[in-house]
């Protein structure tokens, strides 16, 4: 594996950053990164969706543009709606790319407590160079245990017949959060849950949320969000898991990966995760989340390889 490293300059200017920045690549060469200006002065105050689009897979990007579409919109009674925590992906089937997160709900600038949450989707536009105004996804029981469920900072992955397993992740009655994954049809433009797995819980504060899903050979797995450290678990079909265990080196220690998500990748048939942790030297930096590491991962022992990192 090599690693190149290039910068995309953002013309920060102090009162908004750019985050949650994605890429996808498609076969004919085109990719892009969508990511989105978060306000600084609040707490996860996301706006309007921006795209960087690359015509050489990625060897050079163009400059950073506002979507016309993937906007703030009114919600309710003087609230706004916007997508946020998005992953663009490639569809094989429909020669589709798709822009899959959730949605934050404002009120002047806060999010709105005991609001709903939605799997958002939307799909690129190649004529005006956007996306299509976003969707939700129709969750069953979407008054009941679905009602704050959605697809936040997540990774998904098409299987053999075109359908789609996104991983989602929704609050219980405790207030913990649980992670799923539901098979979607994505078939003439619609977007259909046909089924749902197992939850996978923890009594740890804040649950286990924030899943990102790869396969590797047969078997699936999902990478998961806590408060207190990573998780990863395993599937045989992608749906129902086994229970989730702490992220740990081949020695089981815990990798010191805390309160932020982590992300697959396959590589020359190997399996990575990429992750950050404590004990590099920067104790400086907010719930340590710079440097970013890479790891192979061992899918029998479930751990990643320390000489490897």
């Amino acid at each position: 594996m090599r690693i190149d490293l290039q910068q995309i300059k953002t013309n920060f200017k102090g009162d908004y950053c750019f985050t949650h920045a994605r890429g996808a690549v498609c076969p004919n060469g085109r990719a892009i990164i969508t990511t989105q200006p978060l306000l600084l002065k609040g707490s996860d105050v996301f706006f309007g969706m921006h795209n960087i689009i690359s015509d050489d897979a990625g060897k050079s990007w163009g400059s950073i543009v506002p979507s016309k579409t993937i906007t703030r919109r009114q919600w309710g009674d003087g609230c706004q709606q916007v997508m946020c925590d998005a992953t663009p992906f490639y569809h094989k089937a429909s020669k589709s790319l798709l822009l899959l997160g959730h949605d934050a709900i404002y009120r002047d600038n806060k999010v709105l407590p005991n609001r709903p949450r939605h799997t958002l989707w939307s799909v690129f536009d190649d004529e005006s160079q956007d996306w299509n105004p976003f969707r939700t996804i129709e969750m069953p029981d979407a008054n009941g245990m679905y009602f704050s469920a959605g697809n936040g900072s997540g990774q998904t992955i098409e299987e053999a017949d075109g359908t789609l397993l996104i991983p989602f992740y929704f609050t219980e009655g405790s207030g913990l959060m649980c992670s799923s994954v539901m098979r979607c049809s994505f078939e003439n433009r619609e977007m259909n849950v046909l089924e749902i797995g197992n939850a996978l819980q923890s009594p740890i504060p804040r649950g286990l949320y924030e899943p990102s899903i790869v396969k590797y050979g047969t078997s699936y797995f999902l990478a998961l969000r806590n408060d207190q450290f990573g998780c990863v678990a395993k599937s045989t079909d992608g749906l129902n898991f086994s229970p989730a265990v702490h992220l740990v080196f081949e020695d089981g220690k815990e990798i010191g990966n805390y309160n932020t998500q982590q992300h697959w990748l396959t590589c020359d048939g190997r399996l990575f995760l990429a992750y950050t942790r404590r004990g590099a030297n920067n104790d400086h930096v907010f719930r340590h989340r710079a440097p970013i590491f890479i790891a192979e991962f061992d899918p029998e022992r479930m751990c990643l390889l320390a000489d490897t990192e």
